[in-house]
């Protein structure tokens, strides 16, 4: 596919021989020529040209000499166009330094010394190493016929592919205000560390949260690159934990048991661009300024993506974690209805139930609310309101879920009430276009707003994410509701939270709420505004007009989440469902845009409701934009995809 913006990384661990540069530089270039051809950067462990375990072996002038030596052997025989950070010991003005050293097309770009020197337990680096405080501003060494500038805070960029190149070493990530985050501070988004990290019980655990919580604070990429089992095992193991994060997710890893001399993956440099354009706070803080060292890089037209392109982003695919998830996020909503209805000294709720998925969830949270609040469930006044397209499937479900939940439940019929209305506004009933649809969704909610002076209580609203993402509820119909407990949630995760309470009431021993909510679950989504056919069942699908809600929740969250461009989002949809037609996926793509364009003017009104996720459409918080906004630009770049 094309590259956009990705970054190809590897952290790695080759194989060492302690006290022998010129062995050590041969198993770097030997796991360099391992790896794909097109990686930008890889990163090796601390001290990986030494050893890091050389001990006092760091005050012979044999061993740094052939140092140097090999560092320019690398710099003279890496392949062109990638970033090497390679760790060494390194004398500047008669003191010993742990460094990396930055390398790309047969130069040494930097080098980094690290700053913070253990001496604690079973380290004692400060026998042998000086804290880059003490280098002076400016210092530079000589390494062959090149002249390096050494610091302690210095970045590289690239001015090709935007990555901006911080290297630290190993306890500079472990202090309280780590090396890297001054970095991210002045732009670095790639962050590498070249470390020798010990194994111990649980360390590989408390390691991994450190790198993957390090990336989400820094908004950035962190490369963790240590050294493994061929350094001295005298006192210690080392176990070659490789970690690439990219803003708290983890990518890629390699434990001690795993045999493999690097990891790869690739960074989504315009993921973390648009991160920290967003959230502004992450780079308020100032720093003193970094040298900067600028290089250029020859592009790379295509990748092959190794990171995993998840179809459902919204939803974890781990049994237990979804369960976890989806009950967490009821809760939530809940929560916030709770709270609401407390606050207005109310004990009562209109809903409308229609067998349907949305008003399925919202009824549950209801029923948690009023759990909450310790108040009578018979304050919940559930109505189901059948009309031309409602199908004895839906109409069983409702009345089967409002028993079981013992709930107040009224049944009231739309259909004279409508029919009075279509003669109104002499509108012929057998013409069932959008005014047919929508009477009966206004009609709907005008029962339950009077419904909701009779019993003094709020009319919660089904509507979820994605719905108002494509405009799909009418206006001041559906729409329309005191509080939108679904709001924030997609379509496809409605499924879910549904289902997992579900599987919660089977374990409690309630069969029957347990086998209603999954033949709810099972059921085409659907307004039933239509007609049913003629074996009684739904002829409407709003996934056979709209496309399938897994496409739409994969743009949605990619659009809104990262604010991906139309190509791009189309690319990770070919990889994230390899089963659906190129045209398929374009299709729902121009029906997302133009929807999405066409129908703000109804997110501009929306409902409170309760955020749950990272995304949410509330005008008053997360998603302001004019309702008369152009779609062009979008909708002509998925043109020339089609083309």
């Amino acid at each position: 596919m094309k590259r956009f913006q990705y970054y190809k990384v590897a952290a790695c661990t080759p194989h060492v021989s302690i006290g022998d540069p010129c062995a050590n530089a041969r198993s770097i270039l030997e796991t360099l020529q391992k790896m794909p051809a097109d990686i930008q950067c890889a990163v090796f462990p601390e001290l990986s040209l030494s050893g890091y375990t050389c001990q006092d072996l760091f005050y012979e002038k044999i061993l740094l000499d052939s140092c140097k030596e090999q560092l320019l052997f690398l710099a003279s025989n890496l392949p062109k166009n990638k970033v090497v950070i390679i760790g060494l010991p390194l004398v500047v003005d008669t003191k010993l330094y742990n460094c990396a050293a930055v390398l790309f097309d047969h130069k040494i770009l930097g080098i980094y010394a690290k700053t913070y020197i253990p001496m604690y337990n079973e380290y004692y680096e400060k026998r042998w190493f000086s804290s880059s405080k003490e280098l002076k501003e400016g210092t530079t060494v000589q390494i062959g016929d090149q002249i390096v500038p050494v610091s302690g805070n210095i970045l590289f960029k690239d001015q090709t592919t935007g990555a901006c190149i911080g290297v630290e070493i190993c306890e500079d990530l472990w202090v309280t205000i780590p090396v890297s985050s001054r970095q991210a501070l002045q732009g670095a988004n790639i962050l590498c560390n070249c470390s020798a990290s010990n194994e111990i019980i649980a360390k590989e655990t408390y390691r991994r949260n450190l790198v993957v919580h390090h990336s989400a604070q820094c908004y950035g990429a962190y490369i963790y690159a240590s050294a493994g089992p061929y350094e001295s095992s005298s006192d210690l193991v080392f176990g070659g934990h490789d970690i690439i994060a990219e803003n708290g997710t983890l990518l890629a890893e390699r434990t001690m048991n795993e045999n493999a001399d690097f990891i790869v993956s690739e960074i989504d440099l315009d993921h973390l661009e648009q991160d920290r354009i967003h959230f502004k706070t992450s780079r308020e803080e100032t720093v003193d300024k970094a040298l900067i060292i600028f290089f250029q890089s020859k592009p790379y037209p295509n990748i092959e993506l190794t990171r995993s392109i998840n179809a459902y982003p919204f939803v974890p695919q781990n049994l237990e974690k979804r369960l976890e998830r989806c009950q967490t996020i009821l809760h939530i909503q809940a929560r916030g209805l709770a709270t609401r209805l407390k606050k207005i000294h109310s004990q009562n709720v209109v809903i409308g139930i229609s067998g349907g998925l949305d008003s399925t969830l919202a009824l549950l949270v209801c029923h948690e609310a009023f759990k909450i609040n310790s108040y009578d469930p018979h304050g919940i006044h559930a109505i189901t309101m059948p009309g031309f397209g409602t199908t004895k499937r839906t109409k069983t479900n409702s009345h089967t879920l409002m028993e079981l939940l013992n709930v107040s439940s009224e049944e009231i019929s739309i259909l004279d009430a409508v029919n009075q209305h279509f003669a109104d506004i002499s509108h012929d009933p057998d013409i069932h276009d959008i005014t047919y649809e929508n009477s009966q969704a206004r009609e709907r909610t005008q029962i339950l707003m009077d419904l909701s002076n009779k019993y003094n209580g709020l009319v919660v609203g089904t509507g979820d994410l994605s719905e108002l993402a494509l405009g799909w509820c009418t206006y001041n119909g559906d729409h329309m509701s005191m509080y939108a407990v679904n709001a924030s949630v997609p379509k496809t995760l409605v499924r879910y939270i549904v289902e997992s309470f579900a599987i919660l009431a089977k374990e409690q021993g309630n069969h029957k709420l347990h086998d209603v909510l999954i033949d709810i679950c099972d059921t085409p989504v659907s307004p039933e505004l239509l007609p049913p056919d003629a074996k009684g069942k739904i002829q409407q699908k709003t996934e056979e007009v709209l496309g399938s809600y897994d496409l739409h929740d994969f743009f949605l969250y990619h659009m809104l989440r990262f604010h991906e461009e139309p190509e791009k989002i189309y690319e990770l949809c070919k990889l994230a469902f390899p089963d659906i037609s190129k045209e398929t996926i374009l299709q729902a793509l121009r029906t997302f845009y133009s929807r999405f364009f066409a129908q703000q003017f109804k997110r501009n009104c929306m409902p409170d409701g309760v955020k749950v996720g990272s995304i949410c459409f509330s005008p008053r918080g997360d998603w302001r934009m004019p309702s008369d906004g152009s779609r062009n630009l979008w909708l002509d770049q998925i043109e020339k995809i089609r083309d």
